[in-house]
């Protein structure tokens, strides 16, 4: 007599998915392949790190987070925490637009180093906490930072119109062989789409903060340096005068930066620990060569 059949098509495999995995037994659930509870602790990377960067400010300025409002986005949640006190709708929507932009990127410096350490089998916190550690260098997250302070200084020290004094600064740093930072891009050949949003983001913030020198004197750098060293701004470059007129001060632009990019680094995580090989790159040995040792008391 034949099986009887399986009523609901129960323990019936209709088709094969490397999408999720149930264990029923043990109470388990894997998307692709991963146990549902760490990929939770990959989004609490996210949510926590706008609430850690808010808290680390508010201790240093002698006052209490404000707690969590119900319904926030994250953009508003982290500019309420932030400064305390709930921000415009335009404000918390294009620091949200800023989040979009800078969330990945490829291949870069930071994102590598998470793969790095992620292809070691390594976890997830310690791939991040290496990526961070790598985002902080002013080549790299640091560069919106050394722009805030570069337009401060030379804003600081005007004698006369700030825009004006921007083009004989620029001019004498480049003679000098100093780098303007926010400029130029090891992929984009022309230029980086995200800076055409920021640009405008960042005109629109300073007419509505009633004093707009600081994007002024960006676009004066901006022509200046595409004058001198045919160099277009990067995402670095308006992204530090929109933090600016957000009110993010000039050194937790890298912790913003962090915020956005969270995302994509516990994204390449996963990714690399789903199809991993160690990333061992060889080098070339330039070195001498034929060198014969001689114990110190025969010399």
């Amino acid at each position: 007599m034949a099986d009887k059949p399986s009523r609901g098509l129960a323990d019936i495999v209709a088709a094969s998915t490397a999408i999720s995995d149930i264990d029923g037994r043990a109470g388990l659930l894997f998307y692709r392949g991963y146990d549902i509870h760490q990929l939770a602790g990959a989004a609490r990377l996210t949510a926590q790190q706008p609430v850690l960067v808010a808290a680390y400010h508010a201790a240093r300025s002698g006052r209490e987070v404000p707690p969590p409002a119900d319904g926030l986005g994250l953009a508003e949640g982290f500019l309420l925490q932030m400064r305390g006190s709930p921000p415009a709708a335009h404000e918390a929507q294009l620091l949200d637009t800023c989040l979009v932009l800078h969330a990945d990127h490829t291949m870069n410096a930071s994102t590598f180093a998470a793969r790095v350490c992620a292809a070691t089998l390594s976890d997830m916190h310690s791939a991040v906490v290496a990526a961070i550690g790598t985002l902080k260098g002013p080549l790299h997250g640091g560069a919106n930072e050394q722009v805030m302070r570069t337009l401060t200084e030379i804003r600081s020290a005007a004698s006369g119109d700030p825009v004006d004094e921007v083009a004989r600064e620029v001019t004498r740093r480049l003679a000098a062989g100093e780098k303007i930072m926010g400029f130029g891009h090891r992929v984009y050949k022309t230029e980086d789409p995200r800076a055409t949003h920021l640009r405008a983001m960042s005109g629109e913030l300073a007419q509505a903060s009633g004093d707009d020198t600081f994007y002024r004197m960006s676009r004066r750098m901006e022509e200046v340096v595409l004058a001198e060293k045919g160099l277009l701004p990067n995402v670095d470059f308006y992204a530090a005068t929109v933090y600016h007129y957000l009110g993010i001060p000039t050194d937790l632009f890298t912790g913003v930066f962090s915020v956005s990019r969270m995302a994509g680094w516990t994204a390449h995580v996963i990714e690399q620990h789903a199809d991993n090989r160690l990333i061992r790159p060889d080098s070339e040995y330039i070195g001498e060569r034929g060198l014969t040792w001689i114990p110190v008391g025969q010399r």
